[in-house]
C-alpha cells in the first residue's frame, strides 16, 4: 500500500479528519494535516478530554498537554500543564520550530504561549465546572482545598477515580498522517486524567511514550492511562518493533502485551490503553486492551471516513 494521503486516529479524531484530508488533497504536509485535525478536536466543546471544555484537575483548573513529531526529521515539540490557551498543539509546534527544546511545562509553557502571541481564553466551561463541583463537593473553584482537616479529601477522590465512567477519566485525541511525499507525522492533545493532581503529566506530551513517528519505520500514538504507556515507552515500543521488521499487528500486540503485564495498584479497568499505528508505506492498524474499541481512517481517495474496530488484546503475551 502506498496511498498518496492517509489519516488515522482515535475515535474522537473523526471531528478533525475532514480538515486533515483537505490539506492532504491540496498537497499539504503530513505535519500540517495532523495538527489541523487535532486542533479541530481541541475546539469541540462536546469532548471533555481535549482542549476547551476538558475535565479539570482536582483544583478545577484545566491543564492541557500536547505533542507532535515530524517523521521526516524526528523534530518534536510538546507542552504540558498549559493553562489558559485553548490550542496546545499549536503551542507545541512553536516549541518545536522556535526553540532548542522539545518540551515546556507549567508556568514556562504559559509564558512561552503569551510571548509568542497566542490568545488566552477560558478553558473551564460552565457545564464542566458544575460537573467538577458536584464531583468534588466544593461550591466554587476557589473553595477547593486539596485536603480537609483530616487530610482525606484528595485521597477520597483518588479512591473514587475508578468508579467514574471510563470516558470521564481519560480523554485524548491523536492523529497520524502521511502525505503524498511519503512523510509521516503524528499529533496528540489532551486535558489529561479528570481530577488529576495539579501538574500531572501523562504520556501525551512525552515523545516515545504517547507519540512517535519515523518515516523509515512508521508511527504510533496512544490514548488511555498515560502512566502505563510511560512505563513501557509504548509509542516507541511499537515503532521499534516495526524497525525490527515485525508486522503491524504483531507490533501492536507486543506493545499492549507489555502494558497488560505491568503490576498496577489500580483495578484492571483503570489500566485501559489504546494505540493507533501506521507503517512506513501507509498501512494502518489499531489495538486496545478494552473490548469494542474503535478508530477512524480515511485516505484522500475516500469520500468519507471509516470507523474500524481495534484489535483486542486482553491478556499479556
Amino acid at each position: 500500500m502506498n496511498t498518496a494521503g492517509i489519516v488515522v486516529g482515535s475515535f474522537n479524531a473523526r471531528v478533525g479528519l475532514p480538515a486533515a484530508i483537505a490539506i492532504l488533497r491540496a498537497g499539504g504536509s503530513a505535519l500540517d494535516a495532523a495538527v489541523a485535525a487535532v486542533r479541530e478536536v481541541e475546539d469541540d466543546l462536546s469532548d471533555r478530554g481535549v482542549g476547551t471544555g476538558g475535565l479539570p484537575n482536582i483544583l478545577g483548573q484545566v491543564e492541557l498537554d500536547a505533542s507532535l513529531m515530524d517523521g521526516q526529521t524526528l523534530a518534536s515539540g510538546a507542552v504540558g500543564a498549559l493553562k489558559g490557551y485553548p490550542h496546545p498543539i499549536d503551542v507545541a509546534r512553536k516549541v518545536m520550530e522556535l526553540t532548542p527544546h522539545v518540551m515546556l511545562v507549567g508556568d514556562g509553557a504559559d509564558l512561552f504561549a503569551r510571548l509568542h502571541g497566542f490568545e488566552p481564553a477560558p478553558l473551564l466551561t460552565s457545564d464542566v465546572e458544575e460537573y467538577w463541583r458536584q464531583t468534588i463537593t466544593a461550591s466554587r473553584v476557589e473553595d477547593m482545598t486539596l485536603y480537609d482537616r483530616r487530610g482525606e479529601r484528595y485521597a477520597g477522590v483518588v479512591r473514587d477515580w475508578t468508579t467514574l465512567l471510563h470516558q470521564e477519566i481519560f480523554g485524548t485525541t491523536n492523529v497520524i498522517a502521511r502525505d503524498g511525499q511519503g512523510n509521516i507525522a503524528c499529533a496528540v492533545s489532551t486535558s489529561g486524567w479528570g481530577f488529576k493532581w495539579p501538574g500531572r503529566l501523562g504520556d501525551s506530551p512525552i515523545i516515545g511514550a504517547g507519540n512517535y513517528a519515523d518515516n523509515r519505520y512508521g508511527a504510533a500514538a496512544c490514548t488511555g492511562r498515560g502512566e502505563l504507556a510511560i512505563r513501557v515507552a509504548l509509542a516507541y515500543n511499537v515503532v521499534r518493533s516495526l524497525r525490527e521488521g515485525r508486522p503491524l499487528d504483531h507490533a501492536l500486540r507486543a506493545g499492549l502485551g507489555e502494558v497488560n503485564a505491568l503490576p498496577d495498584n489500580l483495578e484492571k479497568r483503570a489500566g485501559s490503553m489504546n494505540i493507533v499505528a501506521m507503517g512506513r508505506d501507509g498501512q494502518v492498524a489499531a489495538a486496545s486492551n478494552v473490548p469494542d474499541s474503535h478508530y477512524v481512517y480515511q485516505t484522500t481517495d475516500m469520500d468519507t471516513l471509516e470507523v474500524r474496530p481495534r484489535l483486542y488484546v486482553p491478556d499479556a503475551l
